[in-house]
């Protein structure tokens, strides 16, 4: 990750990288570049961003992102799968919006169990077995009601997408780089991110990005509850942990949740096509060390990978 919120100045290209502020910075490891405000970048560094598969966020003058630029994918069954997203059955949309459902709840639950809080996470499980075809009962929002009143410890909160009170922002704030990365391997996959499962909203470019982002989530919830009661997007270091969460492992297979999304995204590209008859949706599962001092997302440098 490149977090350049606070540079003023031109961000232009340079071999194999961009030239920050004089000081070149290869891109060969890099996921995402956080862009301020104040910052104006070339035409040739966007290209070469995009060469290395680079998603650019623009942050607004909080440091929120509110725009995202990705590459065009080179994927050869580009209009094989737009055409094969277009004629997905109902009953394969409903099938996969199960899976994806039951596979957040299973993330939410396993947050629940490593908090300690035992009872919640059993009401989840239940409600986990419940998710039917197309979820029609909505287990995935009695489950979050569940789940925020009991991660937080308050049930008075409500998660608003786009609020600004201080769990919802830096809720927000870690979902939109997690969206980030989930348009990037749309992308890749050769999707077309407008074609959703659930999603439909006729103004949403991205609606499949919404819709494979879901089991991905309780990986940003467990960041924030580990950066504690007073933590704020005011603090650099809080925004640094929140994009480090795609660098962490999804579970015990050391897989990081940056991997397991482009994974994922490549196995809805083939159930879409039809070479899968099951679409397989992954769960996040903390790692055992996660409440740690010395787990990753805990302590990130900057310009690291994100």
């Amino acid at each position: 990750m490149i977090d350049a919120t606070q540079y003023v100045g031109a961000i232009t290209a340079a071999q194999g990288g961009v030239t920050i502020g004089g000081q070149r910075v290869p891109l060969e490891d890099v996921g995402v570049l956080l862009l301020g405000n104040r910052a104006s970048i070339s035409g040739g560094a966007l290209s070469l961003l995009a060469r290395y598969d680079v998603v650019v966020l623009n942050c607004d003058w909080r440091g929120v992102p509110d725009l995202v630029g990705y590459a065009w994918s080179a994927n050869s069954r580009v209009a094989a799968r737009h055409r094969a997203q277009a004629d997905l059955s109902q009953p394969r949309r409903k099938a996969a919006w199960q899976a994806i459902v039951k596979a957040k709840i299973l993330g939410q639950q396993r947050n629940l169990e490593v908090a300690g809080l035992h009872a919640e996470a059993r009401r989840l499980g239940v409600l986990r077995r419940e998710v039917r075809s197309g979820d029609p009962s909505n287990c995935e929002a009695q489950a979050a009601r569940v789940y925020w009143s009991a991660v937080l410890g308050d049930p008075e909160f409500r998660r608003v997408p786009g609020a600004d009170d201080r769990v919802n922002a830096l809720l927000n704030y870690g979902y939109t780089v997690l969206r980030g990365f989930v348009i990037q391997a749309v992308s890749a996959a050769g999707l077309w991110p407008t074609y959703g499962i659930w999603h439909r909203n006729r103004s949403n470019s991205f609606a499949l990005a919404d819709d494979l982002i879901e089991p991905f989530r309780p990986a940003v919830d467990h960041c924030v509850v580990t950066l504690g009661p007073h933590a704020t997007l005011d603090e650099r270091d809080v925004k640094r942990r929140l994009v480090a969460v795609t660098s962490v492992p999804m579970g015990s297979s050391g897989t990081t949740v940056a991997s397991a999304i482009y994974d994922f995204a490549s196995a809805f590209a083939l159930y879409a096509e039809g070479e899968k008859d099951v679409l397989d949706a992954p769960s996040w599962s903390p790692p055992p060390n996660s409440l740690d001092a010395s787990f990753p997302y805990l302590d990130v440098g900057e310009g690291e990978d994100g």
